[in-house]
């Protein structure tokens, strides 16, 4: 690309500065992953969305790539100035997805630098564009029969690689390789000319959600992290991933100490928005809150009743590009809440905001049993001078949490309260 330069560094630590062994966290080298940007290549420039191949980690004894869509307004033909620098973002895809054209191309569109890779050793078909519009055909990589498996691939993205692996080489664990692919692709978008290294942030559905997780607990290089759905205690309660945990044995604890978002959490400094449903079969609405309490950083949270899972229900939300413009474009921050405080019979909830409170409610459930399987009630709140006035939730209520929504249609939430399980 004519318009892009990219510098090639393939080791880059000079004398007096910080050595590459001299951070690791887990299995992850921290410092030569942040410090080294990865080789690439293009394998194609010709449309909007371009597509390119840069460096993984070793695995199984031999070198990978890892293939990734790259967009930006520039390849958009959105740029007026060549010399105009863009902030970046970084999309992580769930369990059976892949990179998504259409996802960068929608971040693009929002004057975003952005790069969405493959974690599963493959390459999904070129991007298909609307003929009448030219934007990228939704869902266009679905087909999984339609990707192409890497001969230099790394791990798969399947359970064996996610949790049987654990134990073993390093090198055959898949969240090493997602963690690590996630933070190298990071370093490869800051060393773009057209992109503000000091602008950079991140967000991923699902297993990418959970990836999120880790790497905003990896990278501070970051300024703003959004998981979807993804979090941490995959290990307790109705987590569907349990049953593999636990079938780990002796290996479990290792499991979770290396790659279970709650034991990396608590190093997270990155500004951090979760996002989540009530009734999400793959990630709890417990678990969410105890990943979320965490977090010693900057976080905020926005849970949605019924919020459906999916890649495309996952980069929907709006509250998620006004979160990162907030931190990397200058942008009105979302509302922020505070304590929730019980007042004999309604709650009382202070919100801080630069924009003008609309509308706020109270959400609550009184069903017992699977979290996904439970009804989920709501009613009106009073929104007041910089404080929301709900009735207190019924006696019988076990999960109950408030909404405040600004004049922007942008719903944020406030911790969420378990009276019983």
């Amino acid at each position: 690309m004519k318009h892009l330069t990219t510098i090639f560094i393939t080791i880059s630590i000079i004398a007096g500065s910080t050595r590459a062994d001299d951070e690791k966290v887990g299995p992850w080298n921290l410092s030569a992953l942040k410090q080294v940007v990865p080789t690439m290549r293009w394998a194609d420039q010709t449309g909007p969305v371009h597509s390119l191949f840069y460096a993984g980690e070793n695995y199984q004894g031999h070198a990978t790539e890892v293939f990734a869509f790259y967009a930006s307004p520039r390849t958009l033909g959105k740029a007026d100035d060549s010399k105009t620098k863009f902030p970046g973002v970084v999309l992580i895809h769930g369990g059976g997805g892949t990179a998504f054209a259409e996802w960068a191309w929608l971040w693009a569109k929002r004057g975003y630098a952005a790069i969405a890779m493959d974690l599963a050793g493959c390459r999904p078909p070129d991007p298909i564009y609307d003929s009448k519009t030219g934007v990228p055909v939704l869902n266009q990589a679905a087909d999984r029969k339609k990707r192409t498996r890497l001969p230099n691939g790394g791990p798969n993205q399947g359970h064996p690689e996610k949790f049987d692996s654990i134990g073993g080489d390093t090198s055959d664990d898949w969240p090493f390789h997602a963690a690590a692919s996630v933070i190298r692709a990071h370093s490869l978008l800051r060393s773009f000319a057209e992109v503000d290294a000091g602008r950079t942030a991140v967000t991923g559905i699902s297993w990418g959600g959970y990836t999120t997780c880790l790497v905003a607990s990896l990278d501070d290089r970051f300024k703003a992290a959004v998981p979807v759905y993804g979090c941490g205690f995959l290990f307790e309660g109705e987590s569907v991933q349990k049953p593999s945990i636990d079938k780990l044995g002796e290996r479990r604890e290792l499991w979770i100490k290396t790659y279970d978002p709650s034991s990396l959490l608590p190093r997270c400094r990155v500004p951090i928005l979760f996002v989540n449903g009530t009734c999400d079969i793959h990630y709890t609405l417990d678990s969410y809150q105890k990943s979320f309490d965490c977090v010693p950083g900057p976080k905020q949270m926005r849970i949605q009743v019924n919020m459906p899972h999916g890649h495309a229900p996952g980069w929907a939300p709006k509250e998620i590009g006004l979160f990162v413009d907030s931190y990397c474009k200058g942008g009105q921050a979302l509302p922020i809440p505070g304590k929730l405080v019980v007042e004999g019979d309604h709650v009382r909830l202070p919100v801080k905001a630069v924009t003008a409170i609309k509308e706020a409610s109270l959400h609550y459930t009184t069903d017992t049993g699977l979290r996904s399987k439970r009804k989920w009630q709501s009613v009106p709140a009073k929104v007041g001078e910089g404080v929301i006035t709900a009735p207190r939730p019924p006696a019988d209520a076990n999960t109950w949490y408030i909404s405040v929504t600004d004049d922007r249609g942008a719903m944020i939430s406030s911790t969420v309260q378990f009276a019983n399980p």
